[in-house]
């Protein structure tokens, strides 16, 4: 709830200076504009998507980024529906796998040791291991 009000307090405070700036009709344009895109990266999230996927399979980046910057930019472009400037700058920001990755890292607090799942894997493929010694028997042939 705290980090609630902090945000509406600073979306009031941008929000309100910009708006000061640039006239109420543009900031009415900018809010439709924001919010067009929004919806326009949530329509083409498939292509986004697809394009992490191959990443993924190519082992460009691992299955934690994968993870993270589909879900960063997701919440991007639901911030850019929203109405304000703040949450605009925040979701456009968003859209950018650097700023992403450094959102996660900065705000997640990820663990660095294996997860739970990851270990249990580890462990599942070291049972699958049959040992096996080839003998070469000169007196069979």
């Amino acid at each position: 709830m705290k980090y609630f009000l902090i945000y509406l307090f600073l979306e009031v405070m941008v929000s309100v200076n910009i708006a000061s700036v640039i006239g109420a009709f543009s900031s009415f344009i900018e809010i439709i504009f924001s919010a067009i895109i929004g919806f326009v990266l949530l329509a083409n999230m498939r292509m986004t998507l697809m394009q992490n996927m191959n990443a993924l399979m190519q082992g460009e980046i691992s299955l934690e980024s994968f993870e993270r910057l589909n879900l960063w930019a997701l919440f991007g472009a639901f911030l850019l529906i929203l109405p304000g400037f703040l949450s605009d700058i925040v979701g456009l920001l968003l859209q950018f796998s650097a700023f992403a990755t450094l959102m996660a890292s900065k705000f997640l607090h990820v663990n660095k040791q294996t997860p739970h799942f990851e270990h249990k894997r580890k462990h599942l493929k070291e049972e699958e291991i049959i040992d096996v010694e080839v003998i070469d028997d000169p007196h069979a042939k």
